[in-house]
């Protein structure tokens, strides 16, 4: 199923406040929870979801302090009753395209209408980005992320990329700053429209002056490996700059053909290799003995009507695979990690363990975090109650709001 060392492997961004500090702080048993999924193999059932039957957790300040059965919850300040319904960490949806401004309807429609459509694609994007004002950016950040929060998502990664000089990218990360800590450099998405006839002189921009804009405001550097926008080459040189300036890189990698991404995501020891589309076995076995996550996105190739990916060879390799939205608005309109988990299982072989793990626990994988993504004492409190009295409700019930009620560090925001 999931590989142990998925659990266990170091995490480069620690839980941001110990577990001794909730201590004192007003402490809230959630009671009555048919069934929560803790993502520790160690409790529970002893399967990777470390599933607990009638349970409860206990929240003090904004971490967890205490799970079990409900029957054995300590006294606590307060009370919820879950009235038997289902619990699971929050989503960490770990790729996605936020900022940015206006919509491709027309695209989608042709697409779908089967007549093909050259005017669209990344390029318009960047254009209404480009002539948005900060604030319209902010704006639309904020919509979605509350979109995302009203159905489980608790830990958000985004990126720029539809900006493409050096003032839009610096800004686009300026406002995605402004709303999640988990924020990546992509001006290497495409090559900028301005340089599209010198592309090793747009790579010089993204790996200099642009850099040297975004740097501050990001964590995670990003490219889009593909043929039609950076070889490898070009992204080892991007990929290498951005960590040479502390930026941990990760990797658009394997969408839409078969080429180097995986395999530079692997020794540069990027934190994901997202899409992951078209692997070869030595793709999967160097992502199996590593410890760069699989991130599949399966409403892209919803919404394109591509290829699925293979879940099922990757996880049986050992892989550790993550879900996520890849929420963006040309190729995967979508902010529902459910609905990803449906798509997951359905069509991608995952069991509806596996996904619930990978939407949660993988999503923090691919984030290297530990303190989201599990429900253990310690980690922060970010949970998910379910209307349904199991989390194989989110395959089961596909399109169903199931989400209930929603707690994000703590604090009922749902």
């Amino acid at each position: 199923m999931t590989p142990t060392n998925a659990h266990t492997a170091p995490a480069d961004r620690p839980a941001n406040t110990p577990a001794s500090t909730a201590v004192n702080s007003p402490t809230t048993a959630i009671t009555n929870i048919a069934a929560l999924v803790t993502n520790d193999p160690s409790l529970g059932d002893g399967s990777p979801i470390g599933l607990i039957q009638d349970a409860a957790v206990v929240i003090g300040g904004d971490r967890v302090v205490w799970v079990g059965e409900s029957s054995k919850a300590p006294a606590t300040d307060n009370a919820v009753d879950a009235g038997g319904r289902a619990a699971v960490p929050g989503f960490v949806d770990s790729h996605s395209h936020l900022v940015f401004a206006g919509d491709r309807t027309q695209e989608f429609n042709a697409r779908m209408s089967g007549r093909p459509y050259s005017a669209g694609g990344i390029r318009t994007t960047v254009a209404a980005t480009r002539a948005a004002t900060d604030d319209e950016l902010s704006a639309n950040v904020a919509k979605y992320l509350a979109e995302g929060l009203r159905q489980g998502t608790t830990t958000q990664e985004t990126k720029s990329g539809y900006g493409l000089t050096v003032a839009d990218e610096a800004r686009a990360l300026r406002v995605a700053a402004r709303h999640t800590d988990e924020v990546t450099y992509l001006g290497a998405h495409i090559v900028a429209p301005e340089l599209a006839d010198d592309p090793a002189a747009y790579v010089a921009l993204v790996t200099g002056d642009m850099l040297d804009a975004c740097a501050p405001y990001a964590r995670w550097v990003d490219v889009f490996c593909e043929k039609g926008a950076f070889d490898g080459d070009q992204a080892r040189a991007i990929l290498t700059a951005g960590t040479a300036k502390g930026l941990v890189p990760r990797v658009h990698a394997n969408q839409l053909s078969y080429g180097p991404g995986v395999q530079l995501a692997v020794e540069l020891d990027a934190a994901s290799a997202d899409h992951c589309t078209h692997l070869t076995d030595a793709d999967v076995d160097a992502l199996a003995h590593s410890r760069t996550v699989a991130t599949l996105l399966p409403g892209a190739e919803f919404s394109t009507r591509a290829r699925w990916p293979d879940a099922r060879r990757l996880l049986d390799a050992g892989a550790t695979v993550a879900l996520s939205t890849d929420c963006n608005p040309g190729s995967s309109f979508t902010s529902s990690m459910a609905f990803c988990i449906a798509l997951a299982v359905r069509d991608m072989g995952m069991t509806p363990d596996e996904a619930i793990w990978s939407a949660t626990a993988g999503g923090a994988a691919a984030l290297r975090r530990t303190d989201v993504g599990r429900l253990v004492p310690g980690a922060r409190a970010d949970l998910v109650l379910l209307d349904a009295p199991s989390h194989v409700h989110l395959a089961y019930r596909p399109g169903v709001p199931l989400t209930y009620a929603v707690w994000r560090a703590g604090e009922r925001v749902r």
